[in-house]
């Protein structure tokens, strides 16, 4: 076991997370964010960060804080990205985490040397040496652009350049798009543009934040948890009540099962599109000076494109070769490289409810197995499962084979799984 310390890259909610564990078990580590404080995506003042104003979380209150630090019950169902960043600050206070982390220190690229260590070689040149490497560096930051043809006139931005309505003021405005994002920044479009289209390459499931009175995860934690061929059509009938067919407001017809992908957690475009003042659109077949034709043959003045079409994912700083470029579904739960055991991944994935408690149980697991390595003690359990076969992370569901599924997990089995292997890891 090296005496060196582990360098934990980011201090966003995942590196503050697993911080927070080294810490406890008095492990020895130095943290780095290339930005100047603490907060990762959720401060808008960050360069990069694809936060907007009217950004808020998708999960609840209820269920998405950290295990032993719940959120504010002052907050509201929905808390805003404000509201969310005070509280990750809040977060690393408690623990007294940021002392841990240098600012402002972005990392180049990191590698494995053939005694287990890792090198990491910052922005300024200078190197250092590690027992192991923890990348807590998010999955929001590098914008995916797809090519589109043809040439336009008007500007073309992706989501993360969006901050405020008063970026559409006077101009048509076309999103492409229909994720969480790409439906609150239309929905934007629709109170502050001049005109606002949507473009879906596929159809999606709309569920409402609130069901009955309750946030929509509430709802669904507090029910018996059925097996999906029962949960299922149960939900499909319940979001056709709420809903109704939303083919009527031109609208595809969503190609896959609930929870199949990951839903939209937005009503709000539904209550616009059944205005008019938002109208869909086909996918984009090519661009056309100041126009864009669709894929139905329909095409429309734009002047401006957003472009909600997500982020590549990975670790930018670690060769693709080791963990991929836009995916670490390779990895065991996410976390463990199965070749290479002093790297860990640490909150690249999402989920169908809270990641924060998922992130924390990430960060206990990686510090207990670094603990118990420290300590020789036996692992035999955990390095059973890691070298066997991966386990079900989908609860039963066949997820969609699209890129934005690859890192994807169903929270509860996901949760079950890792409380599982805590419990080995705290008694061994």
């Amino acid at each position: 076991m090296s005496s060196l310390p582990y360098c934990v890259v980011g201090a966003g909610p995942a590196g503050l997370a697993v911080a927070r564990w080294l810490k406890a078990l008095d492990l020895p580590f130095e943290g780095f964010e290339r930005n100047p404080g603490v907060g990762g995506i959720w401060n808008i003042a960050f360069p990069e960060s694809p936060m907007y104003e009217s950004a808020h979380f998708i999960s609840s209150r209820t269920l998405s804080g950290f295990r032993d630090f719940p959120m504010p019950d002052s907050y509201p169902d929905y808390p805003s990205h404000r509201q969310i960043l005070q509280y990750i600050e809040s977060y690393a206070d408690k623990f007294d985490l940021r002392p841990h982390f240098k600012f402002t220190t972005p990392i180049e690229h990191a590698e494995p040397m053939t005694d287990g260590t890792w090198t990491v070689r910052f922005k300024d040149g200078s190197t250092r040496s590690y027992a192991g490497l923890i990348a807590a560096s998010g999955c929001e930051w590098r914008p995916n652009l797809p090519t589109l043809a043809g040439t336009f006139d008007g500007e073309i931005i992706h989501s993360s350049a969006y901050k405020h309505p008063r970026q559409f003021e006077g101009r048509r405005v076309l999103v492409v798009g229909a994720g969480n994002s790409g439906c609150d920044i239309a929905c934007d479009a629709s109170r502050s543009a001049t005109k606002a289209l949507i473009s879906l390459r596929r159809g999606y499931h709309f569920v409402p934040k609130h069901i009955f009175g309750q946030p929509a995860d509430v709802f669904g934690d507090s029910g018996p948890h059925l097996p999906y061929v029962i949960e299922r059509p149960l939900f499909q009938g319940l979001l056709r009540l709420l809903n109704g067919n939303t083919a009527r407001l031109g609208l595809p017809k969503p190609d896959h099962s609930i929870l199949e992908s990951h839903p939209v957690m937005n009503t709000q475009i539904l209550h616009a599109l059944a205005h008019g003042d938002i109208e869909t659109r086909a996918d984009v077949k090519e661009l056309r000076g100041g126009e864009v034709a669709f894929v139905d043959g329909r095409s429309d003045p734009v002047d401006l494109i957003v472009l909600a079409t997500g982020y590549v994912r990975g670790v930018p700083f670690v060769s693709p070769e080791i963990v991929g470029d836009d995916d670490v579904s390779a990895l065991f739960l996410n976390v463990f490289h199965r070749t290479s055991p002093n790297l860990f991944v640490i909150g690249n994935f999402t989920t169908d409810a809270g990641a924060y408690p998922l992130v924390d149980r990430q960060g206990e697991m990686v510090a207990r197995v670094l603990d118990a390595r420290r300590g020789g003690r036996s692992l035999s359990h955990f390095e059973a499962v890691l070298n066997g076969k991966s386990p079900d992370l989908g609860g039963g569901i066949r997820y969609q084979s699209v890129r934005r599924m690859s890192n994807y997990v169903k929270s509860r089995p996901y949760r079950r799984y890792l409380d599982a292997l805590l419990s080995s890891l705290r008694t061994d």
